[in-house]
């Protein structure tokens, strides 16, 4: 018979044994060391982190952003580099049945060695590489070295023999690689960001030990809304190493019994939600989140465990044709939203140096300014996972570019297979996020092939063309949304952004829309008013950064527009003529090079009112607007409204003036003053227009009650023709409170 101690010890352990798991995942914090290949010498490393930045932080170069150090670091990526630590593995780990070592990120071709034994070979910087080091691995001190190629030596050889002359992104050396490279397009250059072609351990390094079974990956989707409840997909990825085993599952506050077989096993399950409180994008509502712990047990061991955090909603894209050609919308839980936000591009050139504290400000600085979407743009990264936390939390949705920009690429098997597990795990990995609206398979390869004139700058024949066509159409319209409908079958995907070019009056009246018109096109201001697509996916006009800022990158004999610092740092190839230009249109010449600065953001500013107005205002044709670009890279003059360091751009106010839900848009018809007030809230808005018009004299105007439903622009006469110079003090409110006010010179009603 059991005495009473005993029995205490039984259930001790049995608690005990209920609360373990069977995996366990440790950072690798040990100290690195780095160095050129076949060089005696070594220094300290970051890990994460990039040649570059290492060899900034011992002194062996100068700052990559002041001057022209951009020209003088290019020897870096020709260079191989080595990345050295002593890996500690304890008893304790090598009791598990597997020991892996996990890389969230190497950056690109890398070869990892432990002990003097090549374990793996990676050559994609958007994958996650891992590979089990217990056979390999002693208890104690182990050395755990990697070996990066350049990756311009690595595919120079890949590029002269392939078949044809590829277009590779944005750039401008002779040998071009980057359509070769599974890595980050814009560190190849672009016209806003410098040349760093990056190389070394960029995203963090772990052991994880294991036993039989180990949780993937989960994540639910929303199959179906109702009043009282909300139908709920759970999908659950569990690798297993045993031949066959029973399993419970508890998920939701319920509990299921599973069979595991040896390998991958997916496993679909539903469950309802009562009363649902639905996830809302910001501006039409709370973004709510549900989050449950999913367990894993075998009898009443945990052998794992996940936090698993979902949203419930529905987003719908919209594009059948109606009365006037092709719509591009958005439905969020069966209503139609009106999207306004930006392209968001990496923040740094050098993409370790980017703060989890940098995140959150700048997804703060998107809802303050009342966006509802933001793009990822294709030729930057897969963001990381708290991107998405924050835009979940926040009710921004995502509009996710796969990693394709402005190039054309091979379509070699093993460049294929590279690929497809690249959009399989980033797949996985994100589709947990409700707040990702859309999936795009590339950043303008479409709208390029058809007008830019590839064919002919490469060469191509009439048979040349179809082989290389049907290469990129079989990447774009099959490869990736055939696993995006494997992994996320009720995911949005659209092959390509634009679906509709610019060049025609007709294009407007069709899909997604890159309108260039007003800068590459050196059109007017006022063709923003006449060229409105469906959707606006890219528009925009360039400023130069604060002039704080540029003090700080570049020395003071050098800050001024004709410099040779400063004609580099000018990546648009008709940039500075564009902005003096439409600037000295609006401002005169400016008298320094500071007030230079002044404005162009002052220039831009106008622009981005005189397009979100409009796109605004030209409901239901228009249906979304995101402007190119939210932020920079690096202190240089580029589309973005917000600096390098996130601090605010004249045009940034702007924005934010223009986004917000309820704006009175004014114009002149007829040198009277009419008012369109549109307004993006679910609900009717009661309100009143009070105006104060300020010029040789001043006059005031206060509104009937006016009735506004969303999406449909309503339009106030007032009967004022004033003359001359004048600013409009304008003010929206509702029962007296006022809920929106600007100032607008009279130079903008046009």
């Amino acid at each position: 018979m059991l005495n009473l101690k005993t029995i205490f010890f039984l259930l001790v352990s049995i608690g005990l044994s209920a609360q373990s798991y069977n995996r366990k995942i440790s950072p690798i914090s040990s100290k690195w060391s780095f160095k050129e290949v076949g060089s005696d010498k070594s220094y300290t490393a970051n890990v994460p982190g990039t040649v570059q930045t290492d060899l900034l932080a011992n002194d062996l170069i100068p700052d990559p952003f002041s001057n022209d150090s951009e020209t003088e670091l290019q020897w870096i990526e020709e260079k191989d580099w080595e990345y050295t630590t002593q890996l500690k593995i304890s008893d304790s780990q090598l009791s598990y049945q597997h020991l892996e070592l996990l890389f969230k990120g190497l950056d690109t071709y890398a070869d990892v060695f432990l002990n003097g034994r090549l374990l793996l070979s990676a050559n994609n910087m958007f994958r996650k590489w891992s590979v089990d080091i217990k056979p390999w691995c002693k208890s104690g001190v182990n050395e755990l070295k990697i070996v990066f190629k350049s990756p311009i030596h690595e595919n120079e050889e890949k590029v002269s023999d392939y078949p044809f002359k590829l277009p590779s992104g944005n750039e401008t050396v002779d040998t071009k690689v980057s359509a070769f490279t599974r890595k980050a397009t814009y560190q190849f250059g672009w016209d806003w960001s410098p040349r760093f072609v990056t190389a070394g351990i960029w995203k963090p390094v772990y052991i994880e030990a294991w036993n039989e079974v180990r949780i993937i990956d989960a994540y639910c989707e929303t199959l179906e809304i109702k009043k009282d409840t909300a139908l709920i997909h759970l999908e659950t990825i569990i690798e297993s190493k045993a031949a066959k085993g029973h399993y419970e599952l508890e998920y939701f506050e319920k509990k299921e019994r599973v069979e595991l077989q040896a390998g991958e096993n997916r496993l679909h399950l539903t469950f309802k939600v009562a009363n649902p409180k639905l996830w809302w994008p910001n501006g039409m509502g709370e973004p709510h989140l549900y989050s449950f712990p999913l367990k894993l047990k075998e009898g009443l061991q945990t052998a794992d465990v996940k936090k698993l955090q979902f949203g419930i909603r529905t987003v719908e894209l919209v594009q059948e044709k109606d009365s006037i050609g092709t719509p591009f919308y958005f439905k969020i839980n069966g209503e139609t939203v009106f999207i306004k936000g930006a392209n968001y591009v990496p923040q740094d050139a050098f993409l370790n140096r980017v703060e989890d504290s940098d995140y959150e400000g700048i997804i703060a600085k998107a809802k303050e300014a009342h966006f509802n979407m933001l793009r990822i743009w294709g030729g930057g990264i897969y963001e990381k996972d708290l991107f998405y936390e924050l835009c979940d939390a926040h009710g921004i949705l995502v509009w996710q570019d796969f990693m394709f920009a402005n190039s054309l690429y091979p379509s070699s098997t093993d460049f294929q297979l590279n690929i497809a597990e690249e959009v399989k795990e980033n797949i996985i990995r994100l589709r947990k996020h409700p707040s990702i609206a859309l999936w795009c398979g590339n950043n303008e390869i479409e709208v390029a092939w058809g007008n830019w004139g590839w064919q002919n700058q490469y060469n191509y024949n009439t048979i040349d063309s179809t082989v290389i066509w049907n290469q990129q159409l079989q990447l774009f319209q099959h490869l990736i949304p055939d696993i995006l409908k494997q992994y996320y079958p009720t995911a949005n995907y659209t092959s390509t952004t634009p679906l509709s070019n610019w060049g025609t009056p007709e294009n407007f009246n069709h899909s997604s829309m890159h309108y260039w018109g007003v800068w590459h096109g050196k059109e007017p201001f006022q063709n923003f008013k006449t060229n409105v697509g469906r959707f606006m996916v890219e528009y925009g006009f360039q400023s130069f950064p604060d002039y704080s800022l540029l003090q700080k990158s570049i020395n003071k004999g050098q800050l001024h527009l004709q410099s040779d610092v400063m004609r580099k740092r000018q990546k648009s190839y008709i940039g500075n003529g564009m902005i003096t230009k439409h600037s000295e249109k609006w401002f005169g010449k400016a008298e320094s090079f500071e007030d230079y600065v002044v404005k162009s953001q002052q220039t831009q500013a106008i622009a981005m009112q005189v397009a979100i107005t409009q796109h605004r205002l030209q409901q239901p044709h228009c249906r979304g607007t995101l402007f190119w670009q939210f932020n920079d890279c690096w202190p240089g003059p580029s589309w973005s409204v917000l600096n390098y360091d996130q601090s605010e751009k004249i045009a940034y106010q702007t924005v934010k003036t223009w986004y917000a839900p309820v704006v009175a848009i004014p114009s002149k018809n007829e040198d009277e003053i009419i008012f369109y007030i549109t307004s993006d809230k679910r609900e009717t808005q009661n309100l009143t227009l009070t105006l104060k018009i300020k010029g040789t004299n001043t006059t005031k105007y206060q509104s009937p009650d006016l009735i506004v439903k969303k999406g449909e622009p309503f339009l106030l006469r007032t009967g004022l023709k004033p003359e001359g110079e004048f600013d409009l003090k304008i003010k929206l409110e509702d029962r007296g409170k006022t809920i929106w006010s600007t100032n607008v010179p009279s130079y903008l009603l046009f």
